[in-house]
């Protein structure tokens, strides 16, 4: 059975691929519709809908406010491989890792074998390494497998 944050998950990105690619919700709202504290709904939005995975989150606070989410499109790749190397910088959780390696396959840059052989690369493979080194060298392989993609 799948939790809260999974349908939840499921009901934005339902209304996102209906619409023009954006919903524009009351987190209070939502809250009141799947039963739950807004709490949730901030957790939903903070861990699902991340730059990594291709999502813009905009929000207001106050009486009128709003989270709105939008579908980051890729129109151009070198600007999408540029916008990539940005995000990763200098290390990179093996989470935000995955995210952008989800993102390529998602997108169909690469295909399900070269998605789990990219995971593979970048997961429990360095584990073996001193924590202060690992995020680095993830950022280092990850940037290395982006350019062989996308220059290449």
């Amino acid at each position: 059975m799948r939790n809260i944050s999974d349908i939840i998950e499921q009901h934005l990105k339902n209304i996102l691929q209906q619409g023009d690619g954006a919903v524009e919700i009351q987190r209070s709202e939502l809250a009141d519709k799947f039963q739950c504290v807004p709490s949730q709904i901030n957790y939903v939005i903070s861990t699902r809908f991340t730059v990594e995975k291709g999502y813009l989150v905009e929000s207001k606070r106050g009486g009128g406010g709003y989270i709105r989410i939008r579908k980051i499109e890729i129109i151009d790749n070198k600007r999408f491989y540029h916008m990539l190397m940005e995000a990763i910088g200098q290390s990179i959780t093996s989470a935000a890792c995955d995210n952008i390696i989800e993102r390529l396959r998602e997108e169909g840059i690469i295909s399900p074998r070269e998605m789990h052989m990219m995971k593979a690369a970048t997961g429990r493979v360095i584990s073996a390494v001193p924590v202060p080194v690992r995020d680095r060298l993830r950022a280092d392989i990850l940037r290395a497998m982006l350019t062989a993609i996308f220059i290449y």
